[in-house]
């Protein structure tokens, strides 16, 4: 396991967002259209010189943040997200692709983690981290890092690695491109999609829930959530919520604990309002079962669904605190401008081991990593309404800076002989490495990232016709310091990224869409193996074409999309030096529909296909051969129905299947497509009078065993049959 490229994984850096001076120019251009428009309007002369037509202040209120959008029939999916710069919008009004899960479907499903809430995604699969438990998420074929979540529209400051659903209140997530929307991520891998967490707040109407929960395999929860407004017209609210889980899971000898409190307020005036919230999350794994890599020409077969190959004394223990601010102003009729801020810390310390199978046998080391992150990140904008003649504009400026200082040491083992399907218990090995301060890990990486965005969707025909032009500029520092804190890297460079959408609306209930969008990652850090190892090739520009069709009615909804996306490709050439030199082109197609076409039937199901294909490779030697971990054909069948003998009682189902995924890049390794059924049910009905639903799900309920995915260049397994029982009473 190479210690430079967890290091490099672990303290995934940020980068640069834009200067002070950037963002007050915006604002000051943005805020003074409105004046300009005024007066133009009361001088004839002026009017009637101008070759521009008036320009009139529409007085209709933009979306909010703070306001969800609503959901389709059964509750599960939202019509809208919080599309970054833009804001909150209906789906069917913006020309990208956007699915958003609520937290009725996290209650509903028993979703204790992120991973559980995207597995309803056609688009997305979960992999492990590299070495470690943490859940990465593959989009349109690319792989997306934990770091690369943004929470409440902000990069940097989402809890790392693992991230429980306590305390969300929906799930955006975005398919494609989105360079421009929300700025370039952190940890620079959001390629082919990204997901925005949004926490819960207060609603109008009281709540007290208390949740217990079960497994099959012992495990114990509980979850209190309480939200009230106050004042004389529900101007203060506050949402506090408080879980805790702890017990064995499906996997033989793994055990799982962990603890989130999250504390939401909010103050909401005529034209001002004020948000903050609180989050911690306490995870803590216990004999985790690890990812495998492969050394050798061939995959070994799965063990048994339940099995469990890791080492007793693994751990992983992760502790994040994170605080978030924000203010919103309305200051004219339609003109709305924000302001954000956050913070986390994390304290992390691991102790892993991952067999790697090669020819002559299975062998594995320990690796322990203390780690700790310091994470800042903000943002400021302005968003308006004008028209100029027959033609509407919504009109966009932000800018927005993440800086991460990450910490970390680390100690090593040397190997020792193991075995996937007998393996055998060993004493903690011996540290034969070490590198850094493993009582106060130093900085190892230290990045920023400044940017500036400014946006204009121009509406035709009654905004029947909306055409959205854009750009966004990024700059990006990455500093990179040795364990004994020599700086071995000083990165800086910047990026213009430009955005164009097209929304077609012939009837109310359909739209039309295309874009073209960028995805901009940091370069990548040339491995040990390379003449040039440690050295940060130049940002990575991405390039997305798109064109799709939405159906909304209210009650269902339905998209079609087909994508190309164009990502650069970094290898070790001929002469051993890691380079840039190649593509990895995702061409695809997607498919879904979500919510209630019938009563007392509710569906997410979908289809994604993606013909990918690596180009212009070393010597051209793989040219024309899929890329590592990336399937043809994905499907999710899910359903409920609600019993209508039996009233409260509601069936649930789905199906999940995946094709094969190639383990290395010549083609000569892979995993075969698999497949796997979960049922439910839940009965909704009063407990001394007080509503109580109870929920019984089976996930993987024919126990089957399979290698989940190849993405990064290891294998991650599927989880075994789970158990889940939860009783929710309101008080």
């Amino acid at each position: 396991m190479s210690v430079s490229r967890l290091q490099f994984l672990q303290a995934m850096p940020a980068k640069t967002p834009a200067s002070r001076t950037a963002i007050l120019a915006a604002i000051a251009v943005l805020s003074g259209l409105p004046n300009l428009a005024s007066a133009q309007s009361a001088d004839p002369k002026s009017a009637t010189d101008s070759t521009l037509p008036a320009v009139k202040v529409q007085a209709t209120k933009d979306a909010l943040p703070g306001d969800l959008a609503p959901t389709y029939g059964g509750g599960q999916v939202a019509r809208g997200a919080d599309f970054g710069v833009l804001g909150q919008q209906k789906n069917i009004d913006v020309p990208f692709s956007m699915t958003t899960y609520t937290s009725k479907l996290m209650e509903d499903q028993q979703a204790r983690t992120l991973a559980d809430v995207l597995a309803n995604d056609p688009s997305v699969r979960m992999a492990y981290g590299f070495g470690n438990f943490s859940q990465t998420f593959v989009i349109r074929g690319f792989q997306l890092q934990g770091d690369d979540i943004s929470l409440n529209g902000l990069y940097g400051i989402t809890p790392r690695q693992l991230v429980a659903t306590d305390a969300l209140e929906r799930v955006d997530v975005f398919k494609g491109a989105n360079a421009f929307l929300s700025g370039a991520s952190p940890g620079g891998s959001a390629v082919g999609g990204g997901i925005n967490l949004q926490l819960k707040r207060a609603d109008d109407k009281p709540l007290t829930r208390v949740t217990l929960e079960g497994t099959g395999s012992g495990g114990f929860g509980e979850h209190i959530d309480v939200g009230r407004r106050f004042g004389s017209q529900d101007q203060f609210g506050i949402r506090v919520n408080q879980a805790n889980h702890d017990g064995e899971t499906a996997i033989d000898g793994e055990h799982r604990r962990d603890n989130t409190t999250a504390v939401s307020l909010d103050w909401r005036g005529d034209k001002v309002r004020l948000y903050g919230d609180f989050l911690y999350q306490r995870q803590r794994v216990n004999g985790g079962r690890p990812t495998v890599n492969v050394a050798g020409n061939f995959v070994p077969e799965p063990p048994s669904a339940t099995y469990n190959y890791g080492q007793s004394w693994t751990s992983s223990s992760l502790e994040d605190t994170v605080g978030i601010l924000r203010a919103e102003y309305d200051f004219l009729p339609g003109w709305t401008a924000y302001v954000a801020g956050g913070a986390r810390h994390t304290d992390e310390h691991g102790e892993y081991s991952s067999p790697t199978v090669r020819n002559t046998g299975t062998t594995a080391s320990r690796l322990g990593v203390p780690h700790q992150e310091d994470a800042t990140s903000a943002e400021a904008g302005v968003r308006g309404r004008f028209t100029t003649g027959p033609v509407t504009h919504f009109v966009t400026a932000g800018a927005s800076i993440v800086r991460v200082d990450s910490q970390s040491a680390y100690t090593l083992s040397k190997s020792f002989n193991t075995d996937l399907y007998n393996t055998p218990q060993v004493a903690s090995p011996a540290t034969a490495f070490t590198g850094g301060n493993l009582a106060d890990p130093q900085t190892t990486a230290l990045s920023l990232m400044r940017s500036v965005a400014v946006s204009d969707t121009l509406g035709f025909l009654n905004d029947r016709v909306l055409f959205t032009i854009g750009a966004r500029h990024q700059e990006i520092h990455s500093n990179a310091f040795g364990y004994t804190g020599v700086q071995t890297e000083a990165y800086n460079d910047s990026v213009t990224t430009p955005l164009f959408g097209l929304v077609v609306r012939p009837w109310q209930n359909v739209s039309f869409f295309a874009n073209h969008s960028e995805a901009l990652t940091i370069g990548s850090q040339a491995p040990s193996t390379a003449l040039n190892f440690g050295a940060l090739l130049p940002p990575e520009r991405s390039k997305q074409y798109e064109v799709g069709v939405k159906y909304d009615n209210g009650q269902y909804g339905a998209s079609l999309a087909a994508f190309q996306i164009e990502k650069p490709s970094t290898y070790t050439n001929s002469a051993g030096f890691f380079v840039a030199d190649g593509n990895q082109r995702h061409r695809g197609i997607e498919a879904s529909v979500t919510g209630e076409p019938l009563k007392g039937v509710r569906v997410i199901a979908g289809a994604t296909y993606i013909n990918a294909q690596q180009l212009d490779t070393a010597n051209g030697a793989t040219n024309g051969l899929r890329p590592i971990g990336v399937p043809t054909f994905m499907l999710n069948l899910g359903g409920e129905y609600d019993v209508p003998l039996l009233n409260g009682l509601t069936l649930t189902a789905r199906w999940t299947h995946t094709g094969p995924q190639y383990l290395n890049a010549t083609n000569t390794l892979s995993i075969r497509a698999w497949d796997t059924v979960d049922l439910g049910a839940r009965y909704a009905t009063e407990l001394f009078g007080k509503p109580t639903t109870f929920r019984a799900n089976v996930l993987n309920v024919a126990n089957k065993s399979y290698w989940a995915s190849t993405s990064g260049g290891y294998l991650t397994q599927g989880a075994p049959r789970t158990f889940l029982l939860s009783m929710s009473t309101d008080f």
